[in-house]
C-alpha cells in the first residue's frame, strides 16, 4: 500500500499508524521531498478531478490568481501542499482522504 501525503500532515500521520497497526505494509511518500510525475498527477486527476485541490488550505488560499484559477495539476505542480491528502494506493485501488468510509473500507480489509 502506497499513501502520497506529507511527513508534517496530521492526518497522513493518522492513516498510516492506522494501518501499520492493522499489520499493513506501507509505503509513505513525502510528495514535497518527491513531487509526483506528470503521469501519476495525471492519473491522480483522473481519478479525483478537482477534488484533489484543497481550496480550503492556507496554501491555496496563498496561491496568485493566475494559479488559482488553472488547472488542478499546474496548481499541484507548482504548490504540492496544496493537494488534498493523503491519497491511498491499495493496489489497482485509490482513496481520498481518511474520512470514516475510507477507514471502514481499509481497515476491514
Amino acid at each position: 500500500m502506497l499513501i502520497y501525503g506529507l511527513n508534517t500532515c496530521p492526518v497522513c500521520q493518522r492513516a498510516r499508524k492506522a494501518l501499520e497497526v492493522e499489520g499493513r505494509e506501507i509505503e509513505f511518500r513525502d510528495i514535497r521531498a518527491n513531487p509526483l510525475s506528470e503521469d501519476e498527477l495525471a492519473e491522480l486527476i483522473t481519478e479525483f478531478g478537482d477534488r484533489l485541490v484543497d481550496r480550503t488550505s492556507n496554501d491555496y488560499r496563498a496561491l496568485n490568481d493566475w494559479l488559482k484559477n488553472s488547472e488542478a495539476e499546474a496548481q499541484i505542480a507548482a504548490r504540492p501542499k496544496v493537494m488534498a491528502r493523503p491519497v491511498i494506493r491499495d493496489q489497482d485501488a485509490l482513496y481520498l482522504g481518511w474520512d470514516d468510509t475510507v477507514q471502514k473500507t481499509l481497515l476491514a480489509k
